[in-house]
């Protein structure tokens, strides 16, 4: 069983930057691929980066490409979205999810656990 807690969200003006943070419990951590979605209000949940469980791949959807990065740290149990170049269009709940042993390609399909999530808004 794996808990998430993000965090980091809020407002943040368009061209800003933010970063967000998800603290995974239990002593398993880096067996877990994780990944961040996100859901803007209307709209369903959608993939926005994934970094393996082994932390040598990530993978992004075109949308964030160039503009955000994903990375872990082991030894905190935390995965990090670093998200600069803030659009309005980038205004979603953001979720953490992790995936027992997922990779980078397979997490966009097949998660095991989710955060709650954490609001970002971006003003124009």
């Amino acid at each position: 069983q794996v808990q998430l807690a993000e965090s980091g969200g809020g407002l943040v003006q368009a061209g800003g930057s933010l970063r967000l943070s998800c603290a995974a419990s239990g002593r398993t951590f880096s067996t877990y691929g994780m990944g961040w979605f996100r859901q803007a209000p209307g709209k369903e949940r959608l993939f926005v980066a994934a970094i393996s469980w082994g932390g040598g791949s990530t993978y992004y959807a075109d949308s964030v490409k160039g503009r955000f990065t994903i990375s872990r740290d082991n030894s905190k149990k935390t995965v990090y979205l670093q998200m600069s170049s803030l659009e309005p269009e980038d205004t979603a709940v953001y979720y953490c999810a992790a995936a027992l042993h997922g990779t980078s390609r397979s997490i966009p399909k097949n998660v095991d656990y989710w955060g709650q999530g954490t609001q970002v808004t971006v003003s124009s």
